[in-house]
Parts: C-alpha cells; structure tokens; sequence
C-alpha cells in the first residue's frame, strides 16, 4: 500500500510554518525534507522521522520507533502527535539541526571507448 496524496498535503500543511519543507515522491511513498536535508520518510500513511538524541530528548516517550521499509533504519513514528502543527515542526526542525547537509553528487564520467577516440 503507498501513501495517498491526502497524507502527504496533510502533513506539509502541518508544517507550512517551515519554509523550506517539502516532500519528494519516491518508489510510491515519500521522503520529506527540510532545509534541504532528508529529515523523514512517510509510508504506507504514516510518518517516521530520522532518530537524533535532540529529537529523543525533545519528544521523550511520545513515539514509538518502528522501520518505514524492510531493511530502514529505525525511525520514530509520528502517531496522534502529528496533529499539532507546533510540536511537529519544532521537532522537524530539531532534526533538521542535527543533521548534516549531503554531500554534493559527483559528476558520472563516461569511459566509452567511442568518445575516447
């Protein structure tokens, strides 16, 4: 099952407090970004946000971890919480913080013999 469209406008609108939100479809489900870093994934209509010890020390017991995917780090599940817009995007932005920018893509080079000559 993938996530509906509905989930995904659903939670950014939780989030429109945080310019720089966005989220970007991926093998049917999504990954969500901030700040131009990966700070979660929602599948299957639920939201898992990466694990940082800022974010543990900010939500406490209010998650469970749990895998977006077979073979995901674990992440935490975002349940009931996601309704409050405030809490979400302090802790999205908590992440965000916590994480380092990704590296810069290096360029493919082509070694094709036909170029080559």
């Amino acid at each position: 099952m993938s996530t509906q469209q509905s989930t995904i406008d659903f939670i950014l609108e939780q989030l429109e407090s945080l310019k720089t939100v966005s989220a970007r479809k991926m093998f049917g489900e999504y990954a969500l970004y901030y700040d131009g870093k990966v700070v979660g994934l929602v599948c299957d209509d639920t939201l898992y946000i990466k694990i940082t010890e800022q974010g543990k020390k900010f939500v406490g017991t209010d998650y469970q971890e749990g895998c977006a995917y077979k073979g995901a780090k674990p992440s935490m599940m975002i349940g009931d919480k996601i309704e409050d817009s405030n809490w979400l995007s302090q802790l999205i932005r908590i992440t965000a913080e916590s994480l380092p920018y990704p590296k810069p893509k290096k360029r493919k080079t082509i070694n094709s013999p036909k170029l080559l000559a």
